[in-house]
């Protein structure tokens, strides 16, 4: 009797460790560029549904007010003292994170950057929103569109430390060079905004009185892209100068209706920020290492391989225009 209540006791033990065990939850960072931006706003609500799906796991949202190096490094050597499982970054600037990252590896943390990259020392995965060569060649595209391939055109960028930005604007350049088709396009002036809102409606509005003759602002930002379409607003030049770029359908919709934007590019962030979980979580898991060759499959996004130096890329941006605005703005 009494080795049958201990044999039963014991059992119990058991199992109330397992469960306390099962019951831990996977914390999973996803540090941002700057809090108060939509578009990571939306990968945000991506990452949460990834964490539902997958069950056990708690996404920790954060960035700084401004999107700085300092502010994200301090944010992530507080996740390293936190020992959280998994940290997922994007990048205001590749270099400066490696030393903070690094460590955060060495203490069995992964990380990894998604939109844009942490150079390779520093993490074990970059997820491209798509192929930079691929969008700083549409964005010339979509910008011949709307000044009809003729006249100057400037750039306002966000950050002049930013990876992914940087990329596409070479490839920008590189199309305006080597394909005929945008001779007569010439590109003027790259100006920076920070992501900042104010800054980049400063920015353009400088652009658009020291350029009379300007036909296009390029805004490859989510927040330099609005608030270029309303200095054109205030400045009085719609239907002379127009504006493309990388925007948040709902951010922008309003700016279609009114002349300013004929078309624009996104890739989806709310599916950006959900693949980057399931990425996270296999490398948690140890079932992927950042290997090329190697795959992770992504709930509804399916299969997603693992290129040279752990690149990884989601897809093609999607063009938004104004037959299909309103099917979208309602939606990220």
């Amino acid at each position: 009797m009494r080795k049958s209540l201990f044999t039963a006791f014991f059992a119990l033990l058991i199992l109330g460790l397992a469960s306390s065990v099962m019951a831990k939850d996977m914390k999973i960072a996803l540090v941002v560029k700057n809090l108060g931006n939509g578009f990571f706003e939306a990968c945000n609500r991506g990452a949460e549904e990834a964490a539902k799906e997958l069950g056990d796991i708690e996404i920790i949202y954060t960035g700084p007010t401004t999107p700085t190096a300092e502010g994200q490094i301090e944010i992530i050597r507080s996740l390293t003292a936190q020992k959280v499982d998994g940290i997922i970054v994007s990048a205001n600037d590749p270099d400066s994170l490696v030393t903070i990252t690094k460590k955060a590896m060495k203490r069995g943390i992964p990380v990894m950057s998604f939109d844009s990259a942490i150079a390779e020392a520093g993490r074990i995965i970059h997820m491209s929103p798509s192929d930079s060569k691929f969008i700083g060649e549409q964005q010339v595209e979509l910008m011949g569109q709307a000044m009809d391939y003729k006249g100057e055109f400037a750039i306002v960028s966000a950050s002049s430390q930013a990876t992914n930005q940087n990329e596409w604007i070479g490839y920008m350049k590189e199309a305006l060079e080597k394909n005929p088709k945008y001779k007569d396009m010439k590109l003027v002036a790259v100006t920076y905004g920070d992501d900042q809102t104010d800054k980049s409606y400063r920015e353009a509005q400088a652009l658009i009185r020291k350029y009379p003759n300007l036909k296009g602002i390029e805004a490859p930002t989510s927040v330099g892209f609005p608030a270029s379409a309303k200095a054109v607003i205030d400045e009085g030049k719609v239907g002379k100068i127009f504006v493309t770029g990388l925007g948040l359908p709902s951010e922008v919709a309003g700016y279609v209706k009114k002349g300013v934007v004929k078309n624009f590019a996104l890739w989806n962030p709310v599916d950006l920020g959900y693949t980057s979980v399931f990425i996270m979580k296999d490398l948690i898991d140890k079932k992927i290492t950042g290997k090329n060759g190697e795959a992770v499959t992504a709930g509804r996004m399916g299969e997603i391989p693992v290129h040279d130096a752990g690149q990884m890329v989601m897809g093609a941006p999607f063009v938004f225009n104004a037959d299909n605005i309103d099917d979208w703005s309602s939606v990220f």
